[in-house]
């Protein structure tokens, strides 16, 4: 088979495609361009609040590059997990943009729609048959997380970009999607083997992250029938055999297996091997289809409002026993609101940049004290009122509180922003982050295909 070139555009479309690296990635003629839109990297506020995480001005100039390049080429643009989080509300916004961008450049094409959303209905008729289980070390699933979701979206893999191919796609647009799927599923639809397809999506699905020294500028994979090249459009970035191997690791709990909806894809007998200083050549990546097809759900609840102050704690008294301070101002921010506000209603935490504001109770390395602590008191309220209450007193008692040792009395919080309380809008949290059997790998993904005329959508 001829070489198949695929042309990832950047990390994330809406953050801003590196214009030199992707002029330099359309000149070497690609069979296809790729871009993967969205991630749970972000958290689970912008799928419940329907919000995109790119600015619309951001969206609409990455759009505009990679459509005008793909009708330029006549190739395939292929993107995925659009607006950020996948479900109705992020893909009708990126669609918006998209059409806008279209009509201003008088472009016209084929576009399948890919929705993503899940319905509860759906979902529980899973539950009840026994064909969900956890992804990860989650809780199982009941039917009261269900009906309190959000939003709800699946991930999908490579068969419903396929069948958008299959009819006559020249731009697929599609829900939340896993990252390689947009990349992969133009070359196994064209009869490339599967592994290697595979392998090269989940190098190029983050860009030239798998170079030395690494960053988002455009990368080029050249599929071929036994292996594959991977090249940055960035001549001063090098992808290395190391650098290429090292991005086994990222997002992965073992560098020899990726799991994705329909297999696995098997690195234990892969083979890196430089090209030239800039390039790596990789082979003997298989992939191994599963019995069982299986798709992520994502879920979302609104938890309550969340609040924040930000401070930052100097004095080497304070900052030698912070944590214990944090600890004691929460015990007295509850004493006083005793009564007045239901200690269920909400969640007072206070975090501790410079000490284990990264890690947490995982945080291993204590020896050493900082010269200085950034605590940000995080407040979740059943309402957003009882949130600016909470983080009102917990705020004003850890700016006065009589630490042992104290020596200044006047205050030792650094307080930078005024208002001290700043709102940060509605709190979700993942409820809902499983695995459910399928019996068609097309069965959560509905498509719908649209003539687009300089801009204007016919069906």
């Amino acid at each position: 088979m001829k070489e198949l070139r695929c042309l990832s555009a950047t990390g994330q479309l809406g953050h801003g495609i590196l214009r030199d690296a992707f002029a330099r990635g359309v000149a070497n003629k690609p069979d296809y361009i790729g871009a993967d839109m969205g991630s749970t990297d972000i958290g689970p506020f912008y799928l419940g609040a329907g919000e995109t995480e790119s600015e619309t001005e951001m969206i609409r100039r990455d759009l505009a590059l990679v459509l005008q390049a793909g009708r330029k080429l006549g190739v395939p643009l292929v993107i995925g997990s659009a607006g950020s989080a996948g479900a109705r509300p992020h893909l009708e916004r990126t669609l918006d943009v998209l059409f806008e961008v279209a009509r201003r450049h008088r472009l016209s094409f084929r576009l399948a729609v890919i929705r993503a959303d899940v319905g509860k209905d759906y979902l529980l008729g899973k539950l009840r048959a026994g064909k969900v289980r956890p992804c990860g070390p989650v809780p199982d699933l009941t039917p009261e997380r269900i009906a309190r979701a959000e939003r709800m979206v699946g991930q999908m893999g490579m068969e419903p970009f396929m069948k958008a191919l299959d009819g006559g796609a020249e731009v697929v647009v599609a829900g939340r999607s896993c990252d390689a799927a947009v990349f992969a599923a133009l070359p196994v639809w064209k009869g490339y083997d599967a592994g290697l397809a595979m392998h090269l999506a989940k190098i190029v699905e983050c860009a030239s992250f798998a170079t030395e020294p690494g960053g988002r500028d455009a990368i080029m994979g050249y599929l071929r029938d036994d292996h594959f090249i991977i090249e940055s459009m960035n001549p001063r970035l090098r992808a290395t055999p190391y650098s290429v191997a090292a991005h086994s690791l990222y997002e992965q709990p073992d560098p020899f297996e990726v799991v994705e909806p329909g297999g696995r894809l098997d690195l234990s007998r892969s083979r890196f091997e430089a090209l030239d200083e800039r390039r790596t050549r990789v082979s003997g990546s298989r992939w191994e289809p599963s019995p069982t097809y299986t798709v992520k759900i994502e879920g979302v609840e609104k938890t309550g409002h969340r609040v924040i102050s930000i401070g930052a704690v100097r004095c080497p008294i304070a900052v030698g026993q912070i944590k214990d301070i944090c600890r004691r101002v929460g015990d007295l921010t509850a004493s006083i609101l005793e009564g007045d506000i239901d200690p269920a209603d909400y969640r007072l935490k206070f975090r501790t940049y410079g000490v284990d504001g990264a890690m947490g109770e995982g945080e291993r390395e204590r020896n050493a004290l900082p010269i200085e602590v950034a605590v940000i008191t995080d407040v979740v309220g059943k309402s957003e009122q009882i949130a600016k209450s909470v983080c009102s007193v917990a705020r004003y008692y850890l700016l006065h509180f009589f630490y042992d040792g104290i020596l200044a009395t006047a205050g030792n919080v650094a307080v930078p922003f005024v208002p001290c309380d700043i709102p940060a809008g509605p709190a979700y949290e993942f409820s809902v982050y499983h695995l459910v059997e399928v019996d068609d790998p097309l069965e959560l993904f509905p498509i719908e295909y649209l003539e687009v005329r300089e801009g204007a959508a016919h069906a």
